[in-house]
């Protein structure tokens, strides 16, 4: 039996961020669960460069990376699960985790990349407070 999947809706619905964007960085997708994790509407970001989310200090390398995905058609973070720094709207620093698969076009090009985005920064913080936590009671001994 074979179902059809509306994917419109799938990933309208998915709970993570799903952004993707083209050969040149600048998003062509952007679900309502980005909107909810960055703070910018689907309108503000449609054809903005992923700039939007990426910390100034991190962006040289980011663009690094990416252009030469775009060249060689090859990225390590395909299946490992990629922390990085981000910020949302109002540019308050977060911690997210993603994943990325490259898109093709039917000449088989790299065309664009997606990216299924979780915001970990509560997470991080827990974790960063329970190290400082176990530091100082080490201290103690």
């Amino acid at each position: 039996m074979t179902t059809n999947i509306d994917y419109e809706q799938l990933v309208n619905a998915i709970g993570d961020a799903v952004i993707i964007s083209d050969a040149n960085g600048a998003i062509t997708l952007w679900n309502p669960a980005a909107e909810r994790m960055f703070g910018f509407t689907q309108s503000e970001a449609l054809g903005q460069s992923l700039d939007l989310i990426i910390p100034e200090r991190l962006r040289g390398r980011h663009w690094d990376g990416y252009n030469k995905t775009m060249a060689t058609g090859e990225t390590r973070y395909g299946h490992d699960l990629l922390k990085v720094p981000a910020v949302d709207k109002t540019g308050r620093a977060m911690s997210i985790a993603f994943t990325v698969a490259l898109l093709h076009s039917e000449q088989g090009e790299v065309s664009g990349i997606v990216a299924i985005i979780r915001d970990e920064t509560v997470r991080f913080q827990e974790e960063r407070a329970l190290r400082k936590r176990i530091t100082e009671l080490e201290a103690l001994n």
